[in-house]
C-alpha cells in the first residue's frame, strides 16, 4: 500500500534516506519541508520499505527521490513507487516528468527507460566521484 507521508513518518524516512543515500541523504528538515509543501507528493510504502517525492509546478513534475531499501530491490517496489508518482503528477495536470539519475546507476536507468523516460541531457561530474547525471523526461500527456 502506497500512501501520503505524514509527520509521523519523519524518523522512518530519515533512516531510509541514510540507508539508501549515505552521505547524500536528505535530513529531517528537508524531508519535513517536502511533507509540508502542497506542491509535493511524498509517498511511502512502509511494507515495502520505500518512498518517493514528486514535486509539481504548473505543468512539470520533478521526480526528486525514489528510495528503496537495498534488501527489497529488484522486486517491483521501485516500479510501483514510480507508477504512483506518475499517477500523482498526472492528477496535478503535469504534462511531463523530469528526473536526474547517476549515469552509473544502471538499475535505475533501466527502470526509467522501461517506464517511458528518455535521456534529454547530461550534467558532467554532477555527483560525487565525478559521475555524470542523466536528465530524463517522460511525456505524461500527448
Amino acid at each position: 500500500m502506497i500512501r501520503d507521508a505524514t509527520a509521523e513518518d519523519l524518523t522512518w524516512l530519515v533512516g531510509l534516506e541514510h540507508a539508501c543515500f549515505g552521505t547524500g541523504a536528505w535530513g529531517a528538515p528537508t524531508l519535513q519541508a517536502a511533507i509540508d509543501d502542497p506542491a509535493q507528493d511524498v509517498l511511502v510504502a512502509h511494507t515495502a520499505d520505500a518512498y518517493a517525492v514528486v514535486r509539481t509546478v504548473v505543468d512539470v513534475a520533478d521526480l526528486d527521490r525514489i528510495a528503496v531499501l537495498p534488501q527489497v530491490r529488484r522486486r517491483g517496489v521501485g516500479r510501483g513507487m514510480l507508477a504512483e508518482a506518475i499517477t500523482r503528477a498526472e492528477g496535478r495536470d503535469a504534462e511531463r516528468m523530469l528526473l536526474e539519475v547517476a549515469a552509473d546507476n544502471t538499475a535505475a536507468i533501466a527502470l526509467y527507460v522501461a517506464a517511458g523516460f528518455d535521456e534529454i541531457s547530461r550534467r558532467p561530474r554532477y555527483y560525487a566521484g565525478g559521475v555524470d547525471a542523466l536528465v530524463m523526461e517522460r511525456r505524461l500527456r500527448p
